[in-house]
């Protein structure tokens, strides 16, 4: 089989799997308002349900980032898949608070595998020259998935009701999952050499400390704590829009539920173009610059946001423009700061590492995202809507300067003499 065969199939394995997980993520932005009220959870009970959701998928992944390196990224990221589906397949089965938010728990935990082993398999494949323009292209993934998985939402609760929006999406991520357990394959477990890719050799010095660092010795990395800054702030962005907008665009636009379900995706229909696009931007006008490019585009964002805003009153293609923009903005950078760039910084070490890399950014950008639904739930009962919308105005401009301090730190790092060598202490040393 060709390199090419190789590339595609991995590329299509991949992309199909992650975007199914957002089948299990998805349908509880859509359930919420029904949910509160057909078990009379309040706002605020609803918000920690997200927590419950995005909490373990952060922690987890800074714990067990390096679990790919231990067993195979084929093997962590199929059987977290199939646990992920187990956790949710009887989710409508309950009407306690305490068993939702644990099996949301479960969810998110199993859920935190995925990104850093689906990444660095993708990224195994694909020369170093056009690894963004390909990972823009794979980054769809998450906003496909996300629409695919609202949508689907939307039509299992219209005929099924909340308790209905969850078995069918768990059978299909458990049979994803064994897809993915038993084909998706890295180009070193294959015994290919892609060109133009410099492949890290493992260390066997069990003893090497730099081959096998602790959390702390990689946020010390230059640029590694500004980056997961930075994905911090667009995570919150993100994930507010993913879990609250629909709640919005039903009582405070006054849309009706499944018109609120349906026009809140288009934060990720823009999402879609703009992780697609970006990459190719980013390989063509900023080669050597990938850190200064993103921060502009998320400054975009953030005015996108403000327009929405201003504009919220005006009607649907107003809102849905302004939408686009915030989310293809925010979308695009948000999956290259989680993928490529976190890479690059430890580019020169071993496979282990760039995923542990990758989860500790992935990670910490996901507590963000974690917070977010009590936080959002007491700002919105404190302040209203408007004040949901000023707070994740004010993360985006914050993590477009993370990003610009992280393109300054990352530039004076090149101008030192030793950067383009092997040498391992560069990505390691303190900044």
């Amino acid at each position: 089989m060709t390199l090419r065969f190789w590339q595609v199939l991995i590329f299509c394995l991949g992309w199909m799997g992650y975007a199914s997980t957002y089948f299990l993520r998805k349908p509880l932005g859509v359930i919420k308002a029904e949910l509160g009220s057909s078990l009379a959870f309040t706002t605020s009970q609803l918000g920690w349900l997200d927590t419950a959701l995005l909490f373990p998928y952060a922690v987890m992944s800074i714990i067990f980032g390096n679990l790919g390196g231990k067993f195979g990224v084929r093997q962590v990221f199929g059987g977290a898949m199939m646990l992920s589906a187990l956790s949710m397949v009887a989710f409508g089965q309950f009407s306690s608070f305490y068993a939702l938010f644990f099996l949301l728990f479960l969810n998110g935990t199993a859920q935190s595998q995925c990104w850093p082993n689906c990444t660095k398999g993708l990224l195994s494949w694909f020369s170093d020259s056009t690894k963004n323009s390909m990972f823009g292209m794979f980054g769809t993934c998450c906003f496909g998935g996300g629409i695919i998985g609202t949508m689907l939402a939307v039509f299992l609760q219209a005929h099924y009701g909340w308790r209905g929006t969850y078995t069918i999406p768990s059978i299909f991520v458990f049979c994803a999952g064994i897809v993915i357990f038993m084909m998706f394959r890295t180009a070193e477990e294959v015994g290919i050499t892609v060109p133009g890719k410099e492949v890290p050799k493992e260390s066997t010095d069990s003893n090497t400390p730099l081959e096998k660092p602790s959390m702390w010795q990689l946020w010390k990395v230059p640029t590694v704590a500004e980056v997961a800054v930075a994905v911090f702030c667009l995570k919150v962005v993100r994930y507010c829009m993913y879990m609250w907008l629909p709640m919005y665009l039903l009582k405070a636009l006054q849309y009706s539920q499944e018109n609120a379900g349906v026009f809140s995706t288009i934060f990720e229909v823009g999402g879609v173009l703009g992780s697609a696009l970006i990459g190719f931007v980013l390989d063509k006008y900023y080669k050597g610059q990938t850190i200064r490019g993103i921060a502009l585009f998320c400054l975009i964002s953030a005015g996108g946001l403000i327009a929405f805003i201003f504009t919220s009153h005006m009607g649907v293609v107003i809102n849905c423009i302004c939408l686009f923009i915030a989310g293809a903005f925010n979308s695009g950078p948000d999956i290259l700061l989680c993928g490529t760039v976190p890479a690059d910084l430890v580019q020169n070490h071993s496979k282990s590492v760039q995923i542990a890399t990758i989860a500790l950014v992935n990670g910490f950008g996901s507590i963000g995202a974690c917070i977010e639904g009590p936080v959002v739930g007491v700002i919105t009962e404190q302040f209203g809507w408007s004040g949901m919308f000023y707070f994740i105005v004010g993360l985006a401009i914050m993590g477009a300067v993370a990003t610009y301090r992280a393109a300054y730190i990352y530039s004076k790092a090149k101008e030192q003499p030793h950067y383009a060598s092997s040498d391992v202490k560069f990505s390691l040393e303190a900044k």
